[in-house]
């Protein structure tokens, strides 16, 4: 599983937007750059949508005033479906990234088997990257969300 001062793997994502499909990589994303990602076990999914991706978007301008330079909302959906919840959601200033094939999240080693929910699915996590490493990392126990809300992680810089 990914800790603390490891770099993250790498991996090709689907990104869509108002300009169309892209095919971002892990360089692409969080070389040179710090970020906060932060994964969801679904998208248009209760605690994904009334609380994890809203809170977020609430703080975006005290995350940009700390240094960061992007925020990251990471499912194992397809790019369509990330991108109709951003939308459904007004989250403009969030990147909205589809790991469809889940082999970023089972990379991290953060991937659950969730059966007729939705089979492999994330874990509910958050953490800060600076330049492709991990330097924080929040890992919410089953059915909780605590430490990986914007609140916790807005608090870590």
């Amino acid at each position: 599983m990914i800790k603390v001062g490891d770099l993250l793997p790498k991996v090709t994502f689907n990104l869509l937007t108002s300009e169309g499909m892209s095919n971002p990589n892990t360089d692409d994303l969080f070389a040179n750059k710090k970020v906060v990602l932060f994964a969801v076990p679904g998208a248009f999914t209760p605690t994904c949508s009334a609380s994890h991706l809203p809170g977020f978007i609430t703080l975006v301008e005290q995350f940009f005033a700390k240094g960061i330079d992007n925020i990251i909302c990471i499912s194992v959906n397809d790019a369509f479906v990330m991108k109709a919840w951003g939308d459904s959601q007004n989250a403009e200033h969030i990147t909205m990234l589809a790991d469809g094939d889940a082999a970023f999240t089972k990379a991290l080693g953060l991937d659950k088997e969730t059966g007729v929910f939705g089979g492999i699915r994330s874990k509910r996590y958050a953490m800060i990257v600076d330049n492709g490493q991990v330097t924080h990392l929040n890992i919410e126990a089953e059915k909780q969300f605590e430490v990986s809300k914007a609140e916790a992680i807005l608090e870590l810089l």
